[in-house]
C-alpha cells in the first residue's frame, strides 16, 4: 500500500478533490478492488451460462433425458460457479479492506503518539478514529469499490446477451434504466448529507464516551457523574435520530431500485409472453422462440443485479467520505518522524555485532508549551559495554534524556551521537534498545504474553532463561503450583493484579533481557522498592547489563554503586 505521508493526516479542510486523492491512496493498496471486481464480472459471465442452461433444458424437455442432461449440467456448473466467484470475490475484498486498515491505523497511532501536547485533539477522539472511522472505510475498499467497477461492466455484458436473442428486450432494460438512474442520483444526494451528519454525531458520542471513562475517577470526585450520564444521553438520542434519517433514505433509495428492477423483469415478461402468443398489438421486427424467450426472461433479473449490489454498498462510500474527512484532519506529529532510519550507522541496527558508544553533546530537551527546558547543555559519554547512571534531584531531565533516545522527547539544541553518527531528528533508538520504565507496561494476558511484547519470536528456552535471571522463577513456581510452564501461563488484567511493585520490575527486566538489543534504558528500575527487594533487584539488574551499553535513570545510591561512570544532572528543571 502506498505510504501516508504526514501531510496526508493533517490537512484540516479536504475538498472533494482532496478527498477523492486521498481515498484512492488508501484504495491502491488492494489495487483499488481490481481482483474482486474480475470475480464479480465472472459472476454475470456464469449468470449467462445459468440462464442458457435453462432455457435449452426447457426447450429439450420433448426431446427425452438425454438430451436434456448436458443443459442440466451447465445450470448446475454455472451455479456452482456463480456460488464460488462471489466467496472469491468477498474474500479478496475482505482482505484489502484488512491490509488498507492496518497500515492506515499504524500511520495514525503514529501522528498521535508524536502529536504536539498542546493540540486540542483528545485521546477519545484518536480512539475513534483509529476504532470507528477506520472501520467506515472497510465496506468502501471491500465492497462499494469491486461493485462499482462491476457495475459499470456487468450490466453490458448481460444487455449484449439479451441483445443477441432479443433485440427488443435489450431495449426495454435500457429503458427502464434511466429512470433507476436518476432516481438513485437523487437518493444518493439526500444521503449523502444525512450520512455525514449521523457519522459526525457517532464520532462526538464516541469521543465523549472514552474521554469521560478515562476521567472516571475526577468525575466521581467532583459527583458529576449525573450530569455526565445526562449529557451522553443526550448525544446517544441524537445518534439515534440521525441514524433513522440515514436508514429511511436507504429504505427509499432500494425501494426505487427493487420498482424499477420489477418493472424491467414485468414489461420483458410481457413482451416475450405476447410476442410468443403472437398477440402484440404493433410490429416488432423479431419473433421469438421458447428457447430466446425462456433466455431473456431468465437474464433479465441479471441485468439489474449488479446495479443492485452497487446500490447496497452505496452508503459504505458515504460512510467513507465522511470518515475520511475526519482522518484528514487528524494532527501531524510534532515533530516530524522520518521514515525510516538510516541504514549507515551499524548502531542504529539490533542484530550488530559491537556495541554502539553513545554520546550526549550539548543537548536541550524543551516541550511544547513548557517556559523552560527539560534538559539545558547536557554533556556526556556512555562507551561501549559501559553502564552510566544518571543521578539527580526529580524533575533535574534524567527521564526526559532517556525519552530523547527513544524519539519521545523533543531535541531542541545540540547532538545524540552513536558511534559517532549523528541521530537524526525525531529518530529512535527504540529497535536496538531494551526498555524498562518506572511503570512497567502489563497487557491484560498471560506472563509469556507480556514477555514476548519485547521478543514475539523469543523461543519457551529464551523465556525461561530471562525468567530465572530475572528472578521471576519463584513467584512463578508458586503461581503454577510448581511447574514454571504453568506459572508463565497464568493470566495478567491490564492494570498486573496479583503482582507486587517489585514482581512487575523483574517482569519488565526479564522483558529488556529476552530482547536481543545492544542497548539497555532503564528508568527508576528500583522506586518504591522496600531495601531487601531493592537489593536482590539490583543483582538482577546488573546482570541485565552484561554485554550491553546501559544508560539508567535513578536515584538510588546502590544503582550508583554499580556504574562505571555517574553523571549528576542539576537543579529541577
Amino acid at each position: 500500500m502506498t505510504a501516508l505521508s504526514s501531510s496526508d493526516l493533517a490537512s484540516t479542510d479536504p475538498t472533494p478533490r482532496a478527498r477523492r486523492q486521498w481515498l484512492k491512496t488508501i484504495a491502491q493498496g488492494g489495487r483499488r478492488g481490481d481482483a474482486a471486481a474480475a470475480w464479480l464480472m465472472l459472476d454475470s459471465v456464469a449468470a449467462i451460462g445459468f440462464a442458457g442452461g435453462l432455457a435449452g433444458a426447457i426447450v429439450a424437455v420433448p426431446a427425452g433425458a438425454a438430451a436434456v442432461l448436458p443443459w442440466v449440467m451447465l445450470v448446475v456448473l454455472s451455479g456452482g460457479l456463480r456460488g464460488l466467484v462471489v466467496m472469491l470475490a468477498t474474500r479478496r475484498g475482505a482482505r484489502q479492506a484488512e491490509n488498507a486498515k492496518v497500515t492506515l491505523r499504524r500511520r495514525i497511532v503514529a501522528s498521535a503518539l508524536h502529536r504536539d501536547p498542546g493540540a486540542p485533539t483528545t485521546t477519545g477522539v484518536l480512539m475513534a478514529a483509529v476504532v470507528d472511522e477506520v472501520d467506515a472505510l472497510d465496506g468502501y475498499i471491500a465492497r462499494f469499490l469491486p461493485a462499482r467497477k462491476a457495475g459499470a461492466i456487468a450490466p453490458f455484458l448481460i444487455l449484449l446477451a439479451t441483445a443477441l436473442a432479443s433485440p427488443v428486450a435489450a431495449g426495454i432494460l435500457v429503458v427502464t434504466l434511466i429512470p433507476f438512474i436518476v432516481a438513485m442520483a437523487l437518493a444518493g444526494g439526500a444521503a449523502a448529507e444525512k450520512s455525514r451528519r449521523q457519522f459526525t454525531a457517532l464520532a462526538r458520542l464516541t469521543g465523549r464516551f472514552a474521554d469521560r471513562v478515562r476521567a472516571l475517577p475526577v468525575v466521581l470526585a467532583f459527583g458529576a457523574e449525573d450530569r455526565e450520564a445526562h449529557a451522553l444521553g443526550i448525544a446517544a438520542d441524537e445518534l439515534a435520530a440521525r441514524t433513522m434519517g440515514v436508514l429511511r433514505v436507504a429504505f427509499l433509495s432500494s425501494g426505487a431500485l427493487e420498482f424499477f428492477a420489477a418493472l424491467s423483469v414485468a414489461l420483458v415478461a410481457v413482451y416475450c409472453g405476447f410476442n410468443l402468443l403472437h398477440l402484440l398489438p404493433f410490429p416488432v421486427p423479431e419473433q421469438l422462440d421458447l428457447g430466446r424467450a425462456f433466455f431473456v426472461l431468465a437474464l433479465a433479473p441479471e441485468f439489474y443485479a449488479p446495479m443492485r449490489r452497487l446500490a447496497a454498498a452505496y452508503h459504505d462510500k458515504q460512510a467513507a467520505e465522511t470518515a475520511a474527512d475526519r482522518l484528514i484532519a487528524l494532527p501531524a506529529p510534532a515533530s516530524p518522524m522520518p521514515a525510516s532510519l538510516p541504514a549507515t550507522p551499524h548502531a542504529l541496527r539490533p542484530d550488530m555485532p559491537v556495541l554502539p558508544a553513545l554520546a550526549f553533546r550539548s543537548v536541550a530537551i524543551r516541550y511544547p508549551g513548557a517556559e523552560r527546558c527539560a534538559v539545558s547543555d547536557l554533556m556526556f559519554d556512555v562507551p561501549p559495554g559501559r553502564i552510566v547512571v544518571l543521578t539527580g534531584p526529580s524533575g533535574s531531565g534524567k527521564t526526559s534524556a532517556l525519552h530523547l533516545l527513544l524519539g519521545l522527547a523533543p531535541l531542541v539544541a545540540g547532538d545524540v551521537l552513536i558511534d559517532g553518527e549523528r541521530l537524526p531528528p525525531g529518530g529512535s533508538l527504540a529497535p536496538s534498545a531494551s526498555w524498562a520504565g518506572q511503570h512497567p507496561l502489563i497487557i491484560a494476558g498471560t506472563i509469556r504474553e507480556n514477555l514476548r511484547l519485547a521478543c514475539p519470536d523469543a523461543t519457551d528456552d529464551a523465556i525461561d532463561r530471562a525468567v530465572v535471571q530475572a528472578g521471576l522463577r519463584p513467584m512463578l513456581m508458586a503461581r503454577g503450583g510448581g511447574r514454571m510452564a504453568a506459572g508463565l501461563d497464568t493470566r495478567l488484567d491490564a492494570r498486573g493484579g496479583g503482582l507486587s511493585g517489585g514482581e512487575r520490575r523483574r517482569l519488565a527486566l526479564a522483558r529488556a533481557m529476552l530482547k536481543p538489543a545492544p542497548i539497555l534504558l532503564l528508568d527508576e528500575p528500583t522506586a518504591h522498592l522496600d531495601a531487601l527487594s531493592e537489593i536482590a533487584l539490583v543483582t538482577t539488574i546488573v546482570a541485565a547489563c552484561r554485554g550491553r551499553t546501559t544508560l539508567i535513570a535513578t536515584h538510588s545510591d546502590r544503582l550508583v554503586g554499580i556504574a562505571d561512570h555517574v553523571v549528576r544532572l542539576g537543579d529541577p528543571a
